[in-house]
């Protein structure tokens, strides 16, 4: 990124904090902050200024406003020195429950299409956590996280003292991570939900696939399974009529009918070229598990810009995420003219319009100039300060 550019990135974003309030979270006292600055080395060189604290949420204004963050952090965890040098020194009293979605470990595609693809996944997310954990949804905050993804914050009292281990084990259920068949069939009920249900249609739908293909073909692609023998194969094979009636109506017994079953099942979610494994991927929830299960994880602050798009970082209500569209209300700058220099031909859809950027020197709105150049798309146009 050329100095004129960072520049015209930190202008803007000065402008944006000078008439903006951050969203202060809450217990601010007990939180712990970082910011990454645009120094002389952004973005080659990224280093977060972090152990800070605030004693009120005023002086946490004063500190973004007068220092332009190019990104700004605050900490799951509630410290009751949170400004202490080091994390031993701090006091940790308990941490929020987070959730961090984002679209890099799910799909690839344009921009717009990442967009869309992870609201669907935030939105399963959230059903999840109501209707099968139980969560208390006064509870849960949601963030738009000013890139490609959503942040979900469970402040409920009962998960604030939740260690690493207790977060990776609900990790575990919303990502299908050790599924049991035996457990998950012999357990199902007409009333059952959750994993007991995906499993069972997860199931049911593969072997419908696999009673189309021949003989030979399903011989092939279950002794291809460790474990799984050409005799095994060839006996499960000639079960599969038998058994897709009984996963309509009785999962539990398909269980009794052969060891054969047993073996075939654990094979197909154990064994990393499972054809199974895809279908219980894309019915689980893709969380980030780091992000998760660290209990002092320092996490995007609501209100703040994401230098990396030039994005709000939005807090929504949860009945908002249905008609939210980051490309339009995400977006901090407006729709001066500005000139820039792209490095090749972009098309994509901001504030509601298509842009197809041709290569080389052009003018485009403000919001349009500051996603191009924050994304390092484009380098400002002109000389230094002409677009300030």
């Amino acid at each position: 990124m050329k100095p004129a550019t960072r520049m015209f990135i930190k202008q803007r974003f000065t402008d944006y904090y000078q008439k903006k309030r951050i969203s202060p979270p809450a217990s601010v006292k007990e939180r712990e902050f970082g910011f990454i600055f645009f120094d002389e080395n952004y973005p080659d060189d990224i280093r977060m200024r972090r152990h800070i604290g605030f004693s009120s949420n005023d002086d946490l204004q004063e500190y973004v406003k007068s220092l332009v963050p190019a990104h700004a952090y605050y900490s799951t965890a509630y410290y009751r020195t949170p400004q202490a040098p080091t994390m031993a020194d701090k006091d940790w009293l308990g941490a929020d429950l987070i959730f961090d979605l984002d679209a890099d470990h799910i799909v690839r595609g344009s921009f717009e299409e990442m967009l869309k693809r992870i609201k669907a996944e935030t939105e399963k997310l959230l059903e999840v956590l109501e209707n099968e954990l139980g969560i208390d949804m006064r509870t849960v905050k949601l963030v738009f996280s000013g890139g490609r993804g959503y942040h979900i914050h469970i402040q409920e009292l009962g998960f604030r003292d939740f260690g690493s281990a207790e977060r990776r084990e609900i990790v575990d259920y919303l990502c299908g991570n050790g599924i049991s068949p035996s457990v998950l069939l012999d357990e199902w009920g007409a009333s059952r939900s959750g994993w007991h249900e995906r499993y069972r249609n997860i199931l049911t739908g593969y072997l419908e696939d696999l009673s189309k293909k021949s003989a030979k073909d399903i011989k092939s692609e279950l002794s291809s399974l460790r474990g799984v023998g050409q005799v095994t194969a060839d006996r499960f094979s000639g079960m599969i009529p038998d058994l897709l009636p009984l996963l309509r109506t009785s999962p539990s017994s398909i269980l009794l009918r052969d060891q054969t079953v047993k073996t075939i099942l654990n094979a197909l979610v154990t064994e990393k070229e499972s054809p199974l494994l895809p279908l219980i991927k894309e019915a689980s929830i893709q969380v980030d598990e780091p992000v998760t299960t660290d209990t002092r994880r320092l996490i995007r602050l609501p209100g703040s810009l994401h230098a990396k798009s030039g994005f709000k970082v939005v807090s929504l209500d949860l009945k908002e995420l249905p008609d939210f569209d980051p490309l339009i209300d995400a977006v901090a700058f407006g729709e001066r003219e500005v000139p820039v220099e792209a490095h090749k031909e972009y098309s994509f859809s901001l504030l509601g319009s298509q842009y197809d950027i041709t290569k080389g020197k052009t003018k485009v709105p403000e919001a349009v100039a500051v996603y191009l150049c924050a994304r390092g798309m484009a380098e400002i146009g002109g000389e230094p300060g002409s677009a300030s």
